[in-house]
């Protein structure tokens, strides 16, 4: 129900959990009859102390977490505070108490113990009333550019805004290769688009976030805009991710050209091009012929294609499940990528 959806939108943001999560959550509840979006997320941040520095969001791994106190610990604080809500149905039964407990084998035998009511390491866990941070860190930013959400638990204040000349890549091979070239070393905003479910299936591309960071090292302000996804967190870089609607569907990201100057301000919630006049009176950019056959094609990406072409948006959960059907009112009408050459009948 509701208040079990409630529940696990803070429990991710207590503990600094992946933000793959602001798109899976949103699926799981509109599969349970629940309807919500990064709003929803965004609000409730601003209310939930973060508890946990686990990685990305810190330097500690999840056996780490455990042994300072884990889930049984979370569980006790957030519902000692009010955070979350105990009059809920669980795997466990009624209530929440069950997850104050924690498993263990004493003789070959399943024990339930109390878990500890103290953080064991305070740089891994903290209580509610002395959390790492107020809020939970996930903000709502958009603009001119869409929705996005962006993660700064791991970003200082000094580094979460950011306005730059944007440069422009379809993949994330080539912004790696243009960083081992040197072309990046400037204060920049790097746009990677043809990311998004309809494009590829959202492909991980934390592998930028330590080109980035070493960016930012340099002493220049970077920040990374995509509609694609980064797993965990976008690191001590700010990244506005996820960007809806995506490029391939006719979003904002496809107007957007190598020098315009983009703002990124994660207090303020804002993803927004400044001085661009009639951004989306632009041509559309599209998917050169190599990419949109090379992310329909091999290893069985050709039969995800009917998938692709129905998907919902990530703010809906990039999902499937709750396609129109051809030729119904809401049907998404994005016309076909002009590049993309269908070789199943080939095969």
């Amino acid at each position: 129900d509701e208040k079990s959806i409630v529940n696990m939108i803070v429990a991710l943001l207590a503990t600094g959990g992946s933000t793959n999560h602001a798109i899976h959550l949103v699926a799981m509840a509109r599969a349970a009859g629940v309807l919500i979006d990064w709003t929803d997320m965004d609000e409730l941040s601003s209310v939930t102390p973060l508890l946990a520095r686990v990685y990305p969001n810190g330097s500690a791994d999840v056996n780490a977490f455990q042994a300072a106190g884990g889930v049984a610990f979370i569980a006790r604080e957030l519902a000692m505070a009010g955070n979350i809500h105990t009059d809920v149905t669980t795997i466990m039964g009624r209530g929440i108490e069950a997850y104050f407990q924690e498993p263990s084998m004493v003789d070959g035998e399943l024990v339930w113990r109390d878990g500890v009511s103290e953080s064991l390491d305070r740089d891994i866990l903290r209580p509610a009333s002395d959390p790492f941070d107020r809020e939970g860190g996930l903000r709502l930013v958009q603009g001119d550019l869409g929705r996005a959400v962006i993660k700064i638990s791991a970003v200082k204040p000094e580094n979460r805004f950011v306005e730059a000349p944007a440069a422009v890549f379809e993949t994330q091979e080539d912004a790696l290769q243009a960083f081992k070239d040197g072309k990046l070393f400037r204060d920049v905003v790097v746009v990677l688009r043809f990311q998004g479910p309809k494009a590829n299936g959202m492909p991980e591309l934390h592998s930028l976030s330590p080109a980035l960071s070493v960016i930012q090292d340099k002493g220049f302000k970077v920040a990374f805009v995509t509609d694609g996804r980064m797993s965990g967190a976008s690191g001590k870089t700010p990244a506005a991710i996820h960007v809806s609607p995506e490029a391939l569907a006719g979003g904002p990201l496809a107007h957007v050209r190598d020098g315009d100057i983009i703002r990124l301000d994660a207090e303020a919630g804002v993803l927004t091009t400044v001085g661009v006049s009639g951004l989306t009176a632009r041509p559309a950019a599209t998917r050169s012929r190599a990419l949109a056959e090379g992310s329909g094609w091999g290893y069985g990406r050709e039969l995800f294609g009917a998938f692709r072409h129905v998907v919902t948006t990530a703010e809906q959960g990039a999902t499937v499940c709750f396609a129109f059907p051809v030729g119904a009112e809401g049907h998404d009408d994005t016309p076909p990528d002009p590049n993309f050459v269908d070789r199943t009948v080939d095969a």
